[in-house]
């Protein structure tokens, strides 16, 4: 799976910001051709992201393009063009408004012929957004629709208008509910994205200046499960950043885990006590998870 704590979305018609993005410590940059693009300047922002690809490295980040809905004008040209003029240069698209899977297996059939017309070797992955009420309810099927899917992403300001819900700042805390409102569907997503190997996403927080709520939205989607977030402004990568890699405390607990249930194996014993709790195998895994992200981010446990 690749690394994907801050998904940083930049607008394609936003020119100024391409060669910024190269530079920023976001592991994904996602251009955008959907709702950050002005109808009237859709076939420009399409021209202005394949240059930027073309140009920039963006190394070590991986490179997505969003283009038109599926049902949308602009799709085929997007799909089209991005492949033929950048399709070597990018990791996966994503197709906004996933609910029907005929769409998706039509787009995973036209990446194929696209990519054999053009002689592109590395396979062009896809990434879902679940933006709908008819996407939440079909999520584990779309999930399982194409072999291409890497990620599910959430998208809350579709998501609450499709579900009519009273919102007016996307990714925030509701002040009518008591509680947080977006628990179940991120719950929901990470559930079918887990059960089908994808990366589960959340979708954006709106208010940029709000760090302190910025962190929380993060921190809850990540102890739901969910490998990253989107950022929407470069001032927001640090914090999504710094929530999704794991903490020099976790990883060292994650370290005496592993030696503990390590040495109760060497005496044949299935679980064990590290200080005033009982591991087994269960901890196991669940420590090794965190041990993996700990490696893809370049930490080491003190021992």
């Amino acid at each position: 799976m690749r690394a994907r704590r801050t998904c940083l979305v930049v607008p394609g018609s936003e020119v100024r910001f391409h060669a910024k993005a190269n530079e920023i410590a976001a592991d994904e940059i996602v251009f955008d051709l959907e709702d950050s693009v002005a109808p009237a300047a859709k076939a420009d922002a399409r021209v202005a992201v394949i240059a930027a690809l073309n140009t920039y490295a963006y190394a070590g980040k991986t490179k997505v393009v969003r283009v038109n809905a599926v049902d949308s004008a602009p799709y085929a040209d997007d799909l089209v063009a991005i492949v033929e003029e950048a399709g070597s240069r990018i990791d996966c698209l994503m197709l906004p408004k996933a609910e029907f899977l005929e769409d998706i297996r039509a787009v995973d059939d036209a990446l194929t012929q696209l990519e054999r017309k053009h002689n592109i070797e590395r396979r062009i992955g896809l990434e879902l957004q679940i933006e709908s009420a008819r996407g939440m309810d079909r999520v584990s099927e779309i999930a399982a629709a194409s072999s291409r899917t890497e990620t599910l992403v959430l998208g809350p300001g579709d998501l609450a208008a499709s579900l009519r819900m009273p919102e007016l700042s996307i990714g925030g805390r509701s002040t009518s509910y008591p509680g947080d409102i977006w628990h179940y569907f991120i719950a929901r997503l990470v559930v079918a994205a887990r059960a089908y190997g994808l990366q589960p996403i959340d979708g954006p927080f709106a208010d940029v200046r709000d760090e302190n709520g910025l962190r929380d939205s993060a921190r809850r989607a990540a102890a739901l499960g969910c490998d990253g977030k989107w950022a929407i402004h470069p001032a927001q990568v640090e914090v999504i950043n710094e929530v999704f890699t794991p903490s020099q405390a976790d990883v060292d607990r994650a370290a005496a885990i592993l030696d503990a249930y390590a040495a109760a194996a060497e005496r044949q014993k299935g679980a064990a006590m590290l200080g005033d709790e009982m591991i087994d195998e269960a901890s196991r895994r669940m420590a090794e998870l965190v041990m993996e992200r700990a490696n893809a981010y370049g930490l080491a446990p003190k021992r």
